[in-house]
């Protein structure tokens, strides 16, 4: 058996270093480490646990950042030794070799020139890449859910972290792993689906990748934030204790157990009136006693300020740092508007050094597993470094074409040669379309627009012309990605006529705070394509000539009318550098689509919030006149080839504390050879509390000729139907199960088995890999 994916709601067996509670032995060092703490003062202490992040006026790119003031020069707020550099990278376009000869100037100094010569820990956005200046942008987190497929991901996080580490760069501020709960949230593109083992199965993909190469992964953000009221951004979240455990928590449970993640970032939200950044309960009780993590918490940033100015429930920074240092945040980022204050707090008495102490110690282990307590940076960095190298495109086409879904498709697809094609829309010809929020061009470069992209990426205009040959390729745009502007309706309607089929691209545009319509701070209350993009294509489907409909989004829109209009419709959550040739290799065919959906496409806004995950009153009934139904349900996605799945056999019977042992033929009966998502679902049909009518086990994607059949199978440990029951013990019960293969809506071939024995409570030391074997 080859081990795939991690288990849901529980984690795996002792790993090297741990013991059964998932907690590490003694860290060698540790000596060391106190020793070092034995001789600091407290300017020195509190040194460590914060971040200093140069900047300049007009680069925001957090929330509020405008409300911060200049905290001085680095040089002389580091004279005591420095916890974290924030962004050295990715605050402004630089040149990657003279910025990381300036790093290394900074950390001899640091070396050279403190008392304790400790230096610090540089830290890095990396969500779709490392955010520097030309280095390669991938797809984002939303596509990774899309390839259902966790060994690319991890190639992916590797070749991250190789750059990182190349760079100086030791930790990276990735991967989010909020699981989805409205659409209309401006953060949807950063995630990585709606279901929790989806994304804890990816998720921990990315952070064994990134780990790898010596940079430490951050988990963010713990917890909760995605469930924020309305789906907008610092919403209040009111999910109750059940959905916190066995939704929101697990991809976060599985990160830390599975993939022994080494930092998490807390969110900035409050959860029933109370700031995670502020609640023990969540930050050591959770973290820290239940599951063994013994990493540091990073503060989102600014958010321990944020308890003072945003959430009100201290009076001043000075109360807001005792607050967060006591609830378990270790460093605050980005700088130390709060934590400088600990400094006087401790030595009026008003809180426990000790509390300062238990930060800096888990900060200095942190240093040490990095290797910067040993660091002399007595030899200069390499004076090149490839950024953007010919294997970092590879895997950023592979992830991308494994990416894209195609949602209908009515004969049109794979478009024939020869045709005449005329290309529309706003997202046609922008390569800005093609990322997410947090790649460098979005997040950095659009505030410094006479700087190049530094990267090559041909827009899909520029893709198609080269896939289909220029003579055959008209262009119009048509409208804007978000503004009333109509007037170039009419040369696309125009082009659209004289052509033989339209493919027209829309969709959206990712930005920060409101300068986008996903991303960060930019939410929506309505799931219709932003702008008059409807209105664009509706013109244009009035012409006659068939539409291919091509989405380039960072959240799923309400776009049924398009499903029944359109002769194709083609999703692409922001496939990043890569992502045009591999729109383009798919309408042509050179590209068999594979992508499955992450989450359900909405049939509208009215009715979310929605999950795919919901118990049967959440589907709706005759008892309601407004039907929750998707427009396309979680896992849906077509090919040019046809699978069949066949002979799905479980046993009768398994322990409760045991594994389902699960097999299925698939067979591709199409012309062509294609990859299929095998997905494997379950519906505990009678329990305690109310369970989802589906709720996906396992997956695992397949490589088939034409006339191949393999036989998959599934070892699913019954912990993955665990869940808080009524006094909020997670269990399996004992009962009857229903299983398909298909999608959450679909069911191909089913079978059924029955849990058997008492009800078992999960702990730490229960849990096990979920494995598959394709033969």
């Amino acid at each position: 058996m080859t081990e795939v994916h991690g288990v849901v709601g529980a984690p795996v067996p002792a790993q090297p270093g741990h013991d059964r509670s998932g907690r590490r032995d003694e860290p060698a060092g540790e000596a060391r480490v106190r020793e070092l703490l034995g001789r600091m003062t407290i300017e020195e202490k509190v040194a460590q646990l914060v971040g200093f992040w140069e900047k300049e006026d007009g680069e925001a790119v957090a929330p509020l950042q405008g409300e911060f003031g200049d905290v001085g020069k680095l040089e002389s707020f580091s004279r005591h030794g420095l916890g974290h550099l924030t962004r050295a990278y990715g605050t402004r376009p630089v040149d990657a070799a003279e910025r990381a000869s300036w790093l290394w100037k900074f950390q001899s100094d640091l070396v050279t020139g403190t008392r304790l010569g400790i230096p610090a820990i540089v830290h890095e956005e990396c969500l779709t890449g490392l955010s520097a200046w030309k280095a390669a942008t991938f797809p984002t987190p939303l596509a990774w859910g899309a390839a259902f497929d966790p060994e690319l991901v991890t190639e992916m996080a590797v070749a991250i972290g190789a750059s990182m580490r190349a760079l100086g760069v030791h930790q990276g501020l990735a991967p989010v792993l909020d699981v989805i709960r409205d659409p209309r949230w401006g953060r949807v593109d950063e995630c990585i689906a709606e279901d929790p083992y989806l994304v804890g199965t990816v998720g921990t993909a990315y952070v064994r990748g990134l780990q790898s190469q010596g940079v430490h992964a951050t988990l963010k953000h713990f917890a909760g934030y995605s469930a924020s009221r309305a789906g907008r951004n610092f919403a209040p979240v009111h999910a109750g204790p059940r959905e916190l455990a066995d939704v929101l928590l697990v991809p976060f449970e599985m990160a830390i157990l599975d993939g022994d993640a080494r930092s998490v970032m807390h969110s900035y939200a409050e959860i029933d009136g109370v700031p995670v950044a502020a609640d023990p309960t969540m930050l050591t009780g959770v973290l820290r006693d239940r599951w063994g993590f013994d990493g540091t918490v990073v503060a989102d940033y600014y958010g321990v300020a944020f308890l003072n100015l945003l959430h009100h429930v201290a009076g001043d920074h000075a109360e807001a740092a005792v607050q967060a240092l006591t609830a378990g945040v270790d460093i605050e980022l980005p700088t130390g508007d709060a934590y400088l204050t600990l400094i006087e707090t401790v030595r009026s008495g008003k809180i426990d050094e000790g509390l300062v102490d238990r930060a800096v110690l888990r900060v200095l282990r942190q240093k040490l597993e990095l290797g910067l307590l040993d660091a002399t940076f007595d030899v200069e960095p390499a004076q090149s470094v490839d950024l953007d190298s010919p294997e970092h495109r590879v895997i950023a086409r592979r992830l991308a074409e494994q990416s894209i879904i195609l949602l209908t498709n009515q004969d049109a697809l794979p478009l024939p040669a020869g045709r005449r094609v005329a290309v529309l829309g706003p997202n046609a010809d922008r390569q800005a379309a093609l990322f997410g929020c947090y790649s460098f061009l979005n997040h950095v470069l659009a505030q410094h627009p006479d700087v190049e992209t530094g990267i090559e990426v041909p827009t899909v205009l520029d893709a198609l012309r080269s896939e289909f040959g220029a003579d055959l390729v008209s262009w119009a745009r048509g409208c804007d990605v978000d503004t009333e502007d109509r007037s170039g309706f009419g040369e696309a309607v125009a082009a659209a006529s004289a052509a033989e089929v339209a493919v027209l691209v829309v969709g959206d545009h990712a930005g920060l705070f409101g300068r986008g319509t996903v991303g960060e701070g930019c939410d929506r209350d309505d799931l219709e394509l932003p702008g008059v993009q409807r209105e664009l294509v509706e013109a244009v489907l009035a012409t006659g000539t068939p539409v291919v409909l091509v989405l380039l989004t960072g959240r799923p829109y309400a776009i049924g009318w398009a499903l029944a209009r359109c002769a194709a419709v083609v999703q692409a959550f922001f496939p990043g550098e890569e992502g045009a040739g591999a729109i383009a290799g798919v309408l042509s065919g050179r590209v068999n689509p594979s992508g499955r959906l992450p989450v359900s496409l909405p049939a509208s806004a009215g009715a979310q919030p929605y999950s795919y995950l919901h118990p049967t009153l959440g589907e709706g009934s005759e008892v309601t006149n407004l039907p929750a139904t998707p427009a396309a349900p979680f896992g849906h996605g077509l090919s040019y080839t046809t699978f069949e799945h066949a002979d799905l056999t479980a046993p009768a019977t398994v322990p409760t504390d045991g594994a389902l042992q699960v097999t299925v033929r698939v067979t591709n009966n199409g012309a062509v050879a294609g990859d299929e998502v095998v997905q494997l679902y379950g519906r505990d049909l009678v329990a305690s509390v109310t369970r989802p009518v589906a709720q996906l086990l396992g997956y695992r994607r397949v490589h088939l000729a034409p006339g191949q059949s393999a036989t998959v199978e599934l070892t699913v440990p019954t912990t993955r139907l665990a869940f808080s029951d009524r006094t909020l013990t997670r269990v399996v019960e004992p009962g009857d199960v229903e299983l398909w293969v298909g999608t959450s809506a679909r069911r191909d071939t089913q079978a059924r088995t029955t849990l058997v024995g008492d009800t078992v409570p999960v702990t730490n030391a229960s849990a096990r890999w979920t494995t598959t074997e394709v033969s």
